[in-house]
C-alpha cells in the first residue's frame, strides 16, 4: 500500500515505509506505549465497523504493565524499522496480550491481537500468535481463549490453522459486547 492510499483511509493510522534490511521485532510492553498502542488497536478496530471502548473492553491499554505484567500475563508489540514521514527508528505495528482469566488461574486469556494492515501477508500475525503461545505455558496457562469478532475474517482464520476451534464462555466470564465467537485450545 502507498503512503497516499493510507492517507486516504482515515480509520486507519498511516504508517511509514518499512527499511527492507532491518527486522521486525518483539518485545514485552513499557510504560509510554499506551498511546502507540492505542492509536494501532482502536484505528483496526474502526477499520472493520468496531468501536473502541477504553471505558470498559479496552481499559485495559490505558495501563499496559499494571493490567498485563502486574496481573501475571504479558503484553507483547512488534515493531518494525521504518523511515519517512517524520519517523526515523523502530515503530509499534502489532500487539498481542495473555491475561489470566479471572476465575479460571490456568487459562488465559489472548487480547487485543492487531497488526497494521500495510504489515499483513508477511507472517507476522504468524509471528504474533506464535509468540503469545510459548508465553503461555511459561505463564502457567494450560488453557488458551479468546473472543473476537466474525468481522476479523483473517484473524479467524489464523486461529483455526494454529487449532483453535469454536467453545462455549467459561462461567462467570461475559464476553465483550463488540465479539460474537468464542475459541479456545490446549496449549
Amino acid at each position: 500500500m502507498s503512503d497516499s492510499d493510507t492517507d486516504s483511509n482515515p480509520e486507519t493510522p498511516a504508517m511509514s515505509t518499512s527499511v527492507p534490511d532491518m527486522p521486525a521485532r518483539l518485545r514485552s510492553a513499557v510504560r509510554g506505549d499506551e498511546a502507540d498502542v492505542q492509536t494501532l488497536v482502536f484505528g483496526i478496530l474502526r477499520s472493520y465497523g468496531l468501536s473502541p471502548d477504553p471505558e470498559l473492553t479496552d481499559a485495559d491499554l490505558t495501563d499496559l504493565e499494571e493490567a498485563y505484567a502486574r496481573q501475571g500475563g504479558r503484553f507483547t508489540v512488534l515493531e518494525a524499522a521504518v523511515e519517512g514521514r517524520g519517523r526515523h527508528g523502530w515503530q509499534i505495528i502489532g500487539t498481542v496480550g495473555l491475561l489470566p482469566l479471572p476465575g479460571h488461574p490456568s487459562v488465559g486469556e489472548l487480547r487485543k491481537m492487531y497488526l497494521h494492515p500495510d504489515w499483513r501477508g508477511r507472517g507476522l500475525g504468524k509471528r504474533l500468535l506464535e509468540q503469545a503461545l510459548a508465553d503461555a505455558p511459561v505463564l502457567g496457562f494450560q488453557e488458551i481463549v479468546l473472543e473476537t469478532a466474525s468481522v476479523l475474517a483473517e484473524a479467524v482464520a489464523l486461529y483455526r490453522r494454529y487449532g483453535f476451534e469454536p467453545r462455549d464462555v467459561l462461567p462467570g466470564h461475559a464476553p465483550a459486547a463488540r465479539c460474537d465467537m468464542v475459541m479456545g485450545r490446549k496449549v
